[in-house]
């Protein structure tokens, strides 16, 4: 319930806020009025004793939501994928947010698997180690299956973990609703959507059979790339609150010695994770949207191998033919059609002269071209493309940041791996495979013939839906016999253009 008695919890949080100093970073990231500063710091300092102190080695706003638990974690890793909220500075720090936190117990665990499996632990798994790993919402056991002997890894979602998230979900709606009264124009705040965000991939997260579901949509997309595996789901051994996959053997993609030592080439392996992901957010419009080292390993025979799959992305088709017509006019410099395809797309608004835009494009590409090739940044390009959209007039696109900040996590795993990838060597590849794929002329045949396909589908509705057409427009009345005849003959038209789309499909 959103009520007042949430308020003693965001008392508790502004005095963490204040405690840890990060209260004026955050209002200045959010560009607060001074009615909400005023509010947040009379919540806040007063009660400053009765606020976490964290661990003061950790940056202020880290060391706050650190502080104030899982929930507040969680919410700053995922304000860290909404820079166009919170603002780069804010956003590059909470992105280093870690939510290891002790772990509950081995026989906890077990009870809980036992409980949603509705079977004894031993029928399912011969061995079950204790935790491996713990982070705010689950934690990890490694397992052997009795019935295969395959080793697993077995992921248990926290003891009344959804309760405690909800009660302060519950906290961030009120808070939210006080922002909005008294900062309704905020530039960028936006409360409610932050929340409402936040609350949605917090309720993915909580039911392990969503993120096996991803899981396995994504092993689909991706099952004939070279050099990318996904660990299998167990699927019978999973439930709501436990996800069983494959255990993954290999070397951390962070440690650089351990590779070596096993002989990766690096260099390879940077140009591997980035082609790999644009070809999965472009291809498929379906990417792995937490790709940093520790979702990451490295196989024996080299292949990368991804997993945790709690937050992925997702891609229209129209929007990755744009995304990627945008990125190939960087590539060949050609700011003009840069300009021009947010035009057609409808990003820029049709009042707003398209040679401005383009110029204003155009300062947002030379510089980056003009430096060296190890530190050019698709994702910085991407964050001041949003920028000058933005004062165009463009309205903000959630799956093109959550593409962005998962852009530059992989830029920075590719340059941990090899100071010196260049980026667009890397990319153009992919982005002009895609191009020739997805806007030559396979690719009006192929729109043609789906366009076709859900014509045919209405086959048999079209002559009832083509008599409801002519019956409705007979019967409106209207002073212009011009405009019902036209009305008529358009409907004619459709409704021919739709037969002729059927006979051509079942003819071809």
């Amino acid at each position: 319930m959103r009520g007042p008695h949430n308020i003693i919890r965001l008392i508790r949080t502004g005095a963490t806020f204040e405690r840890t100093g990060a209260m004026n970073l955050v209002l200045d990231a959010f560009e607060a009025p001074k009615p909400l500063r005023i509010l947040a710091h009379t919540m806040g300092w007063p009660f400053k004793w009765l606020g976490y102190k964290g661990d003061p080695a950790m940056p202020p706003a880290t060391r706050a939501l650190t502080a104030l638990g899982p929930a507040y974690i969680k919410f700053g890793q995922v304000l860290s994928t909404r820079p166009d909220v919170v603002g780069e500075e804010l956003a590059q720090q909470l992105r280093v947010l870690q939510d290891q936190l002790p772990p509950f117990s081995r026989a906890e665990a077990m009870l809980q698997v036992e409980k949603e499996l509705g079977r004894p632990l031993n029928v399912v798994f011969s061995e079950f180690s204790e935790p491996i790993a713990a982070a705010s919402i689950a934690q990890v056991h490694r397992a052997r299956l009795t019935e295969s002997g395959d080793d697993v890894a077995v992921k248990v979602l926290r003891p009344g973990i959804e309760r405690a998230f909800n009660k302060d979900v519950d906290a961030f709606y009120f808070a939210a609703r006080i922002v909005d009264l008294f900062a309704p124009g905020a530039r960028r705040l936006r409360p409610m959507e932050v929340i409402e965000h936040f609350d949605g991939v917090v309720q993915g997260e909580l039911d392990l059979r969503l993120e096996s579901s991803a899981a396995s949509e994504f092993a689909a997309n991706t099952v004939d790339d070279e050099g990318f595996q996904l660990p299998r789901i167990r699927w019978e051994a999973s439930a709501r609150r436990v996800m069983t996959l494959d255990w993954a053997d290999g070397v951390a993609l962070g440690d650089n010695a351990a590779l070596d030592a096993a002989g990766h080439d690096r260099r390879a392996l940077s140009e591997q994770v980035l082609s790999l992901f644009l070809r999965h957010a472009l291809r498929d419009g379906y990417f792995h949207a937490d790709m940093h080292q520790g979702n990451l390993k490295v196989a024996a025979n080299g292949d990368i191998i991804a997993y945790d799959f709690g937050i992925m992305g997702h891609i229209d088709e129209y929007t990755r033919r744009v995304y990627a017509e945008i990125l190939f006019g960087f590539i060949k410099r050609d700011y003009k059609r840069v300009a021009e395809v947010h035009f057609e797309a409808g990003y820029v608004p049709a009042d707003r002269d398209v040679d401005e835009f383009a110029r204003a494009i155009r300062a947002v590409g030379e510089p980056i071209f003009g430096m060296d090739a190890s530190h050019i940044s698709m994702g910085s390009l991407l964050n001041y493309l949003f920028e000058v959209t933005e004062r165009f007039g463009m309205e903000t696109r959630t799956e093109l940041i959550l593409l962005q900040r998962t852009m530059v996590v992989v830029e920075g795993v590719a340059r941990s791996l090899d100071p010196h990838i260049n980026i667009w060597e890397v990319a153009h590849p992919v982005v002009e495979d895609y191009i020739k794929k997805s806007i030559g002329p396979r690719a009006i045949a192929s729109d043609l013939m789906k366009t076709a396909k859900v014509m045919a589908r209405f086959g048999p509705r079209l002559p009832a839906l083509m008599e409801q057409a002519l019956v409705a427009q007979s019967q409106e009345p209207t002073s212009d016999p011009g405009a019902r005849a036209w009305t008529g003959a358009a409907a004619l038209g459709a409704a021919a253009g739709a037969l002729v789309t059927v006979l051509l499909t079942y003819l071809f």
